[in-house]
């Protein structure tokens, strides 16, 4: 009987070093299709070595590992590209397969009632709705034409803001963001939730939450790199996130009230957004997929965030960058002063006479793009890129801003030089993604579908900006170009400026 034992503990035993020996083959099988990549550590990878700034740190992995690597981040495999080739076979080559999200624990607990938004919500009926409503009600060329006078109302309070700040120093990034998030509360419901103190009051509350919110979406989180742990949310990031949730659906909840009530009473409703949504929703959607009160406002909250910091971070980019080229800032005045003088305010319709200018823009998203990273592509299935195995639902990253540096493609990269857009290269870098080795806003079907307004508003809050003022640096400060990463690109520190009138009459900026 003993014998007999003995043999089955040797045969089970031996079955399991089979079992596990064949487990390692297949394991190491699948990881060698994966492209390369560092080792990392056992358990939690590359997380350790992973530097805050994660689009320089991946640049610097590529230049070690090749145009494609992938890294393991906890418990799963994430595979980063950075050559226009292979950019361009994720997003226009294989696009139907790489097209979808993976959504991070943030985003889904910021999400309400977990209804997906337009940034997360996978390609189907419902991300068409959601696409089609904000292309061709908010962000087309005739909707944002139709709320030219919403937007111009917000840069003039600004401009008059700034003047009374003239001599003093001024947080321009954070007066970029406050004239943002005015111009796209506006466009989104005609600024129509009461009292000027009350607007205030929502603007300002609307910034801290925006902020807060960003903060979080870019924090690295335990729950996504072991979702094992997620139930637990060691770091808070979820009940953070639900807290913010709460308060923004109080916010509009109470402005769509003031909307239906307005409605019910019979009272002349503005042609906005909001307006646009509701008659949505009151058909219950196109047919193909339902629209409710609950996606009306998740669409209000992605256009509030997607619209604000990105749009001023790229103005105070560009400002940054040109005081620290002052001969490309007297350039844009130069174009300004010609085009429309000093004795009138620059309006939307001078933006298409301010070619120099446009460079500029080009040149900033170039070197500072929104997203370096761009927002992770997921494949539906198992694919492959560059020839290497890509696993169904892994993250992929397209570094645009290290694309956006490549010395093959780029004389001097580092450099801020506008001119680099001049004549036909200007024509051929353009923000329609078609040139991957510029495409700041994306491409393919997950294209920003905010380009228009961005393009508009950026070109003429810098327009305004640079014929109204001239800026310089505090006495005894210094420029820092220094970046922070996040959920989109930020300057480490504030650029904090003095403006100083430059047009020919005070009224001008009270006008």
């Amino acid at each position: 009987m003993e014998a007999m034992a003995s043999s089955a503990n040797l045969f089970f035993y031996a079955a399991l070093l089979f079992l596990a020996v064949l487990y390692l083959a297949i394991t190491r099988r699948r990881t060698s299709r994966l492209p390369p990549g560092p080792t990392g550590l056992p358990l939690v990878g590359s997380l350790p070595f992973i530097h805050p700034n994660l689009h320089v740190c991946f640049a610097g992995l590529a230049a070690k590992h090749g145009p494609i690597f992938s890294i393991r981040l906890g418990s799963k495999v994430e595979i980063v590209v950075t050559s226009p080739e292979l950019a361009h076979e994720v997003l226009r080559d294989k696009d139907p397969v790489f097209s979808n999200r993976v959504i991070p624990e943030a985003g889904r607990a910021v999400s309400f009632d977990g209804v997906e938004n337009i940034v997360g919500a996978p390609v189907g009926p419902k991300w068409r709705l959601l696409r089609r409503i904000c292309a061709h009600e908010m962000l087309s060329p005739t909707g944002l034409d139709n709320l030219y006078g919403l937007r111009r109302r917000e840069f003039r309070s600004t401009l008059s803001f700034l003047y009374s700040q003239a001599g003093e120093p001024v947080d321009i990034g954070a007066q970029m963001f406050v004239n943002m998030l005015n111009v796209v509360t506006s466009t989104l419901w005609g600024g129509t939730i009461g009292s000027e103190s009350e607007r205030a009051a929502v603007g300002k509350e609307f910034r801290g939450l925006i902020a807060k919110l960003t903060e979080l979406l870019g924090s690295p989180n335990l729950s996504d790199f072991f979702p094992v742990l997620a139930p637990f949310d060691l770091q808070g990031i979820r009940r953070n996130m639900e807290r913010i949730r709460v308060r923004f659906d109080k916010i509009f909840e109470k402005i769509i009230q003031q909307r239906v009530k307005g409605q019910q009473d019979g009272s002349k409703m503005a042609t906005d957004f909001l307006e646009c949504l509701l008659k949505t929703e009151k058909e219950g959607g196109d047919g193909k997929a339902t629209f409710t009160m609950t996606d009306v406002k998740s669409l209000l909250m992605d256009m509030v965030v997607a619209g604000t910091e990105t749009m001023s971070n790229t103005v105070e980019w560009a400002i940054a960058e040109m005081i620290q080229k002052p001969q490309v800032l007297r350039k844009v005045q130069e174009e300004l002063d010609r085009v429309v003088g000093r004795e009138a305010i620059v309006e939307e319709s001078h933006l298409p006479q301010l070619h120099y200018l446009r460079m500029v823009i080009k040149e900033t998203l170039r070197l500072h793009p929104a997203l370096p990273l761009m927002v992770p592509h997921s494949p539906s299935v198992d694919s492959t890129i560059g020839g290497y195995h890509v696993p169904a639902g892994c993250r992929i990253f397209v570094n645009v801003w290290a694309i956006h540096r490549n010395p093959l493609v780029w004389n001097e990269p580092l450099e801020f030089n506008p001119d680099r857009f001049a004549g036909d290269a200007g024509r051929r870098w353009d923000f329609t993604g078609s040139q991957f080795d510029y495409f700041p806003f994306g491409s393919g079907r997950r294209i920003c579908a905010g380009i228009a307004m961005a393009d508009k508003m950026t070109a003429y809050s810098l327009a305004m900006l640079l014929q109204a003022f001239d800026w310089t640096l505090p006495p005894g400060t210094d420029l820092d170009l220094s970046e922070k990463f996040g959920v989109v690109m930020k300057k480490a520190t504030p650029l904090v400026t003095i403006p100083k009138p430059r047009l020919s009459k005070p009224h001008l900026y009270y006008s």
